[in-house]
């Protein structure tokens, strides 16, 4: 944009209308290259949050470039799944956390053990509490 003579600091006087008009048209036709740029970014992160996937590593449910995330679908709930893995063994929440993510359940949940920990203390019917922190299948 042409500067004109008299105009100070941040002020618009002096700038003429066909001179906003330029300026805007040329910063739409940049936004083509921005555009660009972002997609091409946008798969490069997709690529590391799948190789992040097959390490088993949560991305802590940041919010992906393409718009929000999408929640994980898993074949069955938490408490089905944690029916399966405490099916005749007894183990703390964290070990059970760890072991039904190794399952499949799939979860970004940075709180995952927090779950899990309410998941067993609420459903009395499906899960028996041996000792502190040490849950069987019921």
């Amino acid at each position: 944009m042409a500067k004109k003579a008299g105009r100070t600091g941040g002020s618009l006087r002096g700038v003429t209308v066909e001179d906003l008009r330029k300026e805007l048209e040329r910063r739409r036709r940049s936004s083509g290259k921005l555009l660009k740029k972002r997609d091409k970014l946008a798969a490069q992160i997709e690529t590391i949050d799948a190789q992040l996937a097959l390490l088993d590593v949560s991305t802590g449910g940041v919010m992906r470039v393409g718009g929000p995330r999408k929640r994980p679908q898993n074949t069955m709930g938490l408490v089905p799944f944690l029916v399966k893995v405490l099916k005749g063994k007894t183990m703390g929440v964290t070990e059970v956390s760890v072991a039904v993510q190794r399952a499949g359940y799939k979860t970004t949940s940075p709180n995952f053990r927090t779950i899990v920990n309410q998941a067993l203390i609420k459903n009395t019917d499906k899960f028996k509490k041996l000792e502190r922190g040490k849950y069987t299948a019921a």
